[in-house]
């Protein structure tokens, strides 16, 4: 097995995540705490139908993403959607899952990610709330991980900012440079292997983002406390056999113990897939672009 296969099976790992008494900046008035949910069981034609409608609303919406690449020690490829106004705007930031991992500039748009890239780019979402939308690719995972030795099959998390986290941030500041982008209102979203991006990121001191959406994520050797700052909608299925259910329990607690107020949601019956509803939940969108970096 190589480096990027071991990277790709992360998924399976769960870590303790370490807690300590601190404060956390509140949501902004008028920012529900505990946003309310879709209607329905989440098995239910009434819940299943905002995905089937989603795929049919969000068909097509990955041409109208620009393919660019970012040169630091290596070339990450990503893709990039602009809103029509030319004004300033927000920014949102999606982590691909392993599925994503390679150099194609594809995979991190396709198969479970359509969800987290589409969902921000919905004509109606971009009356609402028009942003620009970032979809990196890495071929290293996010996170940071141990040097491999002699026999590994699977990489192992450690501490500390990741090589594909390190060039999402260099290419955020790029991209601030180049386009009308409103620096308070920098988002963070990601999803099973990108989820564990979101905590690496979230943890490094003085970070962009002014809140953040975590689905499925996998383990990240990085203190949850340090993500304390920035407010978090937590996803995860309790039938994943992917991910364990306590990675994000544990994580959440942690977060909680720290004096945090993170929003946790767990589905009833869902696998690995919670993006599918956590990315239909009508109140996601509202939520996130409701918060905005203060001080």
């Amino acid at each position: 097995m190589n480096r990027r296969d071991a990277v790709g099976v992360l998924g399976a790992l769960s870590l303790t995540v370490g807690r300590a008494a601190v404060g956390q900046r509140q949501p902004p008035s008028g920012v529900q705490s505990e946003p309310t949910l879709a209607p329905g069981a989440p098995n239910s034609a009434e819940r299943l139908a905002l995905i089937d409608s989603f795929k049919k609303r969000s068909a097509g919406l990955d041409q109208r993403f620009e393919a660019r690449t970012h040169a630091s020690d290596w070339t990450m490829p990503y893709r990039l959607f602009r809103p029509d106004s030319p004004a300033s705007h927000p920014l949102v930031v999606y982590l691909h899952g392993s599925g994503g991992l390679g150099t194609d500039n594809q995979r991190q748009m396709g198969l479970g990610n359509t969800f987290g890239t589409r969902v921000w780019a919905l004509p109606e979402h971009q009356a609402r709330f028009p942003c620009f939308v970032l979809a990196p690719q890495t071929d290293r995972g996010w996170i940071r991980y141990a040097p491999a030795s002699p026999g590994d099959t699977v990489a192992k998390p450690i501490p500390g900012l990741g090589d594909g986290a390190r060039l999402v941030l260099e290419l955020v500041e790029s991209l601030r440079r180049e386009f009308p982008i409103d620096r308070s209102r920098i988002y963070l979203t990601g999803q099973s292997m990108g989820g564990a991006g979101v905590w690496n990121l979230t943890a490094q001191p003085g970070g962009p983002f002014a809140a953040a959406v975590v689905c499925c994520g996998s383990a990240s050797a990085d203190d949850a406390a340090d993500s304390r700052r920035t407010p978090v909608w937590n996803f995860h299925g309790d039938a994943d056999a992917t991910v364990a259910p306590a990675t994000s329990r544990a994580r959440i607690a942690a977060l909680r113990a720290a004096g945090a107020t993170p929003v946790a949601t767990e589905y009833a019956g869902v696998g690995h897939n919670v993006w599918e509803w956590a990315y239909t939940e009508p109140a996601l969108v509202p939520w996130l672009f409701g918060h905005r970096l203060t001080g």
